[in-house]
């Protein structure tokens, strides 16, 4: 059935390798837009929940879709004013409806001209919690339409609510992938510079006959002579003593210039 098949869609966007956070959400407004009865427009935010000095907790939103320009328009306006559907749906955690936004402008009076001049006349908007248990943020999914009573509730509202359950999961692998992708780079960066401070080390010991204790010392005593990273200055040396065409080696008399320093 093609509710599912959009439902299943929607999920698989997480799957994919490589997919960030914001081609992600993109991509989901763009096939809601497209496949859901009565839609001419679709929004998807992420929020996450964040305490005041007060104890009071408010969202704030950390990215969103927007499968068009004019509904991206309006929802920064709702979100700078604090009024509007997908506002509400975040902040009172349920589903907010709207048939005609003209019949309801004393709903949100800040936000009414707005929503009209971006054609944004109706709309359904339902909040859903991302499914891990340590993962603080929300989702709210809103299919939107430039006519008044654009939906019809039996049908659009539960295909709604099962896209929102979808795009949550779907965002929340998204976001692990990216964990994982980030753990994954700082891990190399690790063990490149530690590779080069090996290697440094090798160096200093070399010339100096010292231990690698002593070496290291040494390179951390120029690192904080000149304010720089023990591995930059690491770096240095190694350029400067594994190039074809190696420079002065302005790292090797620093280390020469230190107090104690015999040399070999």
């Amino acid at each position: 059935m093609w509710i599912e098949r959009l439902a299943r869609d929607i999920g698989a966007l997480g799957q994919e390798e490589g997919v960030t956070l914001e081609r992600a959400l993109d991509q989901m407004s763009g096939a809601a837009a497209t496949g859901v009865p009565g839609c001419s427009a679709a929004l998807v935010v992420v929020w996450r929940e964040v305490e005041g000095a007060d104890g009071s907790v408010r969202h704030v939103v950390t990215d969103y879709g927007a499968s068009h320009a004019d509904l991206s328009a309006a929802f920064e306006h709702q979100y700078t004013s604090d009024q509007g559907p997908t506002v509400e749906a975040v902040r009172d955690m349920r589903q907010v409806r709207v048939g005609d936004i003209l019949r309801e402008s004393h709903r949100w009076p800040r936000y009414t001209s707005m929503a009209v001049q971006c054609g944004d006349r109706s709309s359904l908007t339902l909040p859903s919690p991302m499914p891990a248990e340590n993962d603080d943020r929300v989702i709210t999914f809103g299919v939107h339409s430039g006519r008044a009573d654009a939906f019809d509730e039996d049908v659009v509202a539960p295909l709604t609510a099962l896209l929102a359950e979808h795009a949550a999961v779907s965002l929340h692998n998204v976001g692990r992938q990216a964990d994982v992708a980030r753990e994954t780079a700082h891990m190399r960066r690790a063990m490149t510079a530690r590779t080069v401070i090996d290697q440094a080390k090798g160096i200093i010991m070399h010339a100096r006959g010292c231990d690698a204790d002593t070496a290291f010392a040494a390179l951390r005593e120029v690192a904080q002579r000149h304010r720089k990273r023990v591995v930059d200055v690491a770096r240095d040396l190694v350029e400067e003593n594994t190039g074809t065409q190696p420079r002065r080696r302005r790292v090797v008399q620093n280390m020469s210039e230190q107090p104690g320093n015999t040399g070999r």
